[in-house]
C-alpha cells in the first residue's frame, strides 16, 4: 500500500461506526506491490503440458485424481477460436483418455469427448475457476478482462454475504513441478480462508485449497490442486503410448448391459440403514462394478444419513482386509456429504467368490474424525465370472434423438419449478411416444422408491445450460429405467 494513502484510511476509519469497519475492511485489504495484470489463459500456446493433481467437491465428494492436458490445436469454429486440448485421467487404478474444447478469452470448457465429462466440469470449477473474474481483453464490456496485481479486489463472491476476492501477498511456493513467484488471491468462506496462487504470465493457477460457503459448521473443501509438472513446445501426444481403462476393457468384453443387484440391510451396530445395488451380478476381472449407495436413518427409513465416514472393503473367509477401495485411491477413508454414492470400482479379484464390505465408520465433517460409536458394517458375497456373461433384455435404440424444447423441462426440474414426479411422467410419456430416442438400456424393475440422486439433478441443470453434452445428459436418464424409476412399454 502506498504509504501516503495510511493516515487519510486510519483519519477515516476513526469516524466510521466499529461494525461498518468489519464490514467494509475487505475493501481497503487488497492489492499487492507488483506491476502488470494476469487472467485465466495467460500465454497459452500450443504445445503446452500441464500436470494437476486435484479434487472437486461434487465429484465423489473431494477425491484425488490426476489430470494431465496437452495443448495440441487451436480451431475456429464461426466466429470463435477455441483451444483443443487432449485430456489423461489417473483416478484411482483407472486410465481415462479424451478431448477437451476450451475458449480462447477465457479457458472454460465448451465440449469434448464425453468419457472425461466429470473431469471437464471439475476443471471448469477449480483450475479455471478465477476466469469469472479474470479473462482476456474483450473489449469494453463491464467487469472483464485481465485483473491488475495493485488492484483492491478482483470482484465478490456471488452468494449471499460472498466476500471479496483479493490478491493479498507475493509468496514464494514450492510445488512438485517448481519453485514459484506467485500472487496469492484469497477471500474468506464461512469464517476461513480460501486461496489460489498465481503465477504472471503462466496460464494456470498453480496451487489452490478452498471451501464451500456454508452458514454454519466446518465448510468442506470445495476444490484442491496443485501442480505437479508442466512443460514447453511438446510435438507429439505424450499420452499415445498410454492404454486407457475404457480401450482395455472393451477389448475384455467387459458388459454394458446388465440387471442389478439390490440389498437393503442395517449395519451389525444398528447405525445406519444401507440401501446398495451393484452390477453386473457378475462382474469378470479387470472389469467395471457401479455402486449405488444409499444411507439411510434407522428411526426413518426415507431420510438419508449426510457426513457419512465409510469405505468399501475386499476381505477373506475369516473377514481379515484384503483391499479397500479408499487405500486404492490413496485414501484412509470415503466420505459422502449427501449420503449418496455413485461410484465405479475395477475388480481386482480372480473368478469365484469374493467378499465385499460396506464399512461405516460414522458421521460428521469430513475433517473431523468421527467417534467410532456408530462403526458398522454389513458383509456381502459378489461371484466374480469367469467369462463374459450373456446380455439381457434391454430397451432403447442405436441412437439419441432429444427434442432441444426438452431442454426447458430440465431447467424447471432442476430449479424445482416442476417436481420429480412431473419430470419422471414427462420423460416417459416422451420415450413411450417416440419424440425422445435413447441408447439401449436395461428395464429395471421397480424398486418401491421414486428418490432421485442429486447427480441426476446435476446433470439436468448443466445439459440445460449448454454445459454437457445429450449422451451425459441420457446417462441419468438410463439411471431412471435400469433402477425401475422410469417405466417405459
Amino acid at each position: 500500500m502506498d504509504p501516503r494513502k495510511i493516515i487519510p484510511i486510519f483519519a477515516i476509519l476513526l469516524i466510521i461506526p466499529f461494525a461498518y469497519q468489519q464490514a467494509n475492511a475487505q475493501y481497503s485489504a487488497g492489492g499487492v506491490n507488483l506491476d502488470g495484470d494476469w487472467y485465466v489463459g495467460e500465454s497459452l500456446e500450443i504445445g503446452d503440458y500441464f500436470k494437476y493433481k486435484m479434487c472437486y467437491v461434487d465429484y465423489k465428494d473431494c477425491t484425488d485424481f490426476v489430470m494431465s492436458m496437452w495443448v495440441n490445436d487451436k480451431r475456429t469454429y464461426g466466429t470463435e477460436e477455441k483451444w483443443i486440448i487432449q485430456v489423461m485421467v489417473e483416478d484411482g487404478n483407472k486410465i481415462i483418455k479424451g478431448e477437451m474444447h476450451v475458449g480462447d478469452v477465457a479457458p472454460e470448457p465448451t465440449g469434448g469427448s464425453d468419457n472425461i465429462s466429470p473431469y471437464r466440469g471439475a476443471y471448469k470449477s477449480s483450475i479455471v475457476w478465477l476466469s469469472a473474474y479474470a479473462t482476456k481483453e474483450i473489449g469494453d464490456l463491464t467487469g472483464k478482462g485481465p485483473k491488475e496485481f495493485s488492484a483492491a479486489s478482483w470482484g465478490k463472491i456471488a452468494n449471499i454475504g460472498g466476500e471479496q476476492i483479493l490478491p493479498t501477498a507475493i509468496e514464494t511456493i514450492n510445488t512438485p513441478a517448481d519453485t514459484f513467484d506467485t500472487v496469492l488471491i484469497q477471500w474468506k468462506t464461512g469464517g476461513v480462508k480460501s486461496q489460489v496462487w498465481i503465477v504472471d504470465e503462466f496460464p494456470f493457477p498453480v496451487k489452490a485449497k478452498t471451501y464451500v460457503h456454508v452458514s454454519s459448521g466446518v465448510p468442506p473443501v470445495a476444490y484442491e490442486f496443485e501442480l505437479l509438472d508442466y512443460d514447453y513446445y511438446v510435438t507429439s501426444d505424450p499420452f499415445a503410448q498410454i492404454e486407457s481403462t475404457e480401450s482395455k476393457q472393451a477389448a475384455m468384453g467387459c458388459p454394458s448391459n446388465y440387471d442389478k443387484v439390490a440389498i437393503n440391510e442395517t449395519t451389525n451396530s444398528y447405525s445406519v440403514i444401507i440401501d446398495l445395488k451393484y452390477g453386473p451380478p457378475n462382474p469378470l476381472p479387470g472389469c467395471d462394478i457401479e455402486w449405488f449407495i444409499n444411507f439411510m436413518r434407522t428411526v426413518n427409513p426415507t431420510e438419508f444419513v449426510n457426513e457419512v465416514h465409510y469405505d468399501i472393503w475386499i476381505v477373506d473367509d475369516n473377514g481379515d482386509l484384503i483391499r479397500s477401495i479408499a487405500g486404492d485411491e490413496g485414501r484412509q477413508k470415503l466420505f459422502t456429504t449427501s449420503g449418496q454414492v455413485y461410484r465405479t470400482t475395477v475388480v481386482e479379484e480372480e473368478a469365484g467368490n469374493a467378499k465385499f464390505v460396506i464399512m461405516v465408520y460414522g458421521f460428521g465433517p469430513e475433517m473431523i474424525a468421527p467417534s467410532g460409536e456408530d462403526t458398522g458394517y454389513i458383509m456381502f458375497d459378489v461371484n466374480i465370472a469367469g467369462e463374459k456373461p450373456k446380455e439381457i433384455q434391454t430397451f432403447g435404440s442405436d441412437s439419441i434423438n432429444i427434442p432441444d424444447w426438452v431442454k426447458n423441462n430440465a431447467g424447471w426440474w432442476a430449479n424445482d419449478q416442476i417436481d420429480d414426479a412431473a419430470f419422471v411422467t414427462s420423460l416417459q410419456w416422451l420415450i413411450n411416444n417416440g419424440i425422445m430416442e435413447i441408447p439401449d438400456t436395461v428395464q429395471g424393475s421397480s424398486t418401491g422408491t421414486s428418490t432421485i440422486p442429486n447427480w441426476i439433478k446435476n446433470n439436468a441443470e448443466w445439459w440445460a445450460d449448454g454445459q454437457i453434452d445429450d449422451k451425459a445428459f441420457v446417462t441419468g436418464i438410463q439411471w431412471l429405467i435400469s433402477n425401475g424409476v422410469l417405466k417405459i412399454s
